[in-house]
């Protein structure tokens, strides 16, 4: 797929608040949003996390003061939203894999605005198919290590169990998880730092980072944070990682691992409360800024 002919329109918002300077062909980064929302279990309204990220990125300052650089000089190029009308999920995601397989094989580094969790299986199945030595990051509340749940292999709940079949993966801050789950996980390629006891070791971080493979795709639900900091999450679970915590280990994998992409997923915006959409938009920047700070 050609870019430029199909894609390249003025989106309804671009990360950053600022219009195109550069083209598709010309951007580092491209930016997805993908609001599928079809198997939330709680509270709904992640299909409206995208554009309110775009929103609140507006707002963020593009001199990042801790690298002395600026990452929307190397190129931020923002698509238009993903429309899929499908009722079947799995020919859903499967759209999603052809998109993201356009993009990633035009050497651009992704970043995925979702919706639910399940948008992050059909972005690591592009992106495994392309690397093989991929190993996921996920930072989540939930292990999402479910086989089924309610009915579907792909909902929400099961998206680290679809994962696991293409890369194996690394679980960070993790303190909900069902029976099924607890027994399987010892069986499956994933290596888990439990929100209770991660922090007992003072070097939690550098074992994160052993525990990945050179070519690392991150992908982030919204719960894997703080309450304090993020409450706008459909399944919201006491604990969880702090800003500075967040921060501290991103900016260890970014700059010991070559990230190829990420996701920020199951933000649940709450009207009136622009917090957690801020600390969103910041986050994807602050991922954007350490990856591009290392390749300068």
């Amino acid at each position: 797929m050609k870019f430029t002919a199909d894609y390249e329109h003025h989106a309804p918002l671009n990360f950053g608040g600022f219009d195109h300077s550069r083209s598709f062909e010309d951007s580092r980064a491209v930016v997805l949003p993908i609001p599928f929302e079809r198997t939330t279990s709680y509270v709904p309204g992640t299909r409206n996390a995208p554009r309110e990220i775009l929103l609140a990125s507006g707002q963020v300052e593009l001199w990042d003061e801790e690298t002395q650089s600026e990452a929307y000089s190397r190129g931020i190029f923002t698509l238009p939203e993903v429309e899929l009308p499908y009722n079947d999920i799995r020919v859903a995601l499967d759209e999603i894999k052809r998109i993201v397989t356009d993009i990633v094989e035009q050497d651009k580094f992704l970043v995925v605005l979702g919706g639910e969790h399940s948008v992050s299986v059909p972005v690591v199945e592009a992106l495994a198919a392309r690397t093989p030595s991929l190993s996921v990051l996920q930072i989540d509340a939930h292990a999402d290590m479910r086989d089924s749940y309610q009915g579907s292999r792909y909902s929400h709940a099961c998206a680290m169990r679809r994962i696991v079949d293409h890369a194996p993966c690394t679980q960070v801050a993790i303190r909900s998880l069902c029976r099924e789950e607890s027994q399987a996980i010892p069986g499956l390629r994933t290596r888990v730092f439990w929100d209770h006891n991660m922090r007992q070791d003072p070097a939690w971080i550098d074992k994160v980072v052993a525990s990945l493979s050179d070519q690392v795709y991150l992908t982030i639900d919204c719960d894997g944070l703080d309450p304090a900091i993020m409450p706008a999450v459909g399944t919201p679970e006491p604990g969880g990682l702090s800003w500075p915590e967040t921060v501290a280990l991103l900016r260890a994998v970014l700059s010991r691992r070559h990230v190829v992409g990420c996701d920020v997923v199951e933000l649940c915006p709450i009207p009136g409360v622009v917090g957690p959409n801020f600390l969103c938009a910041k986050l994807i920047y602050k991922i954007l800024t350490y990856r591009f700070a290392k390749s300068s």
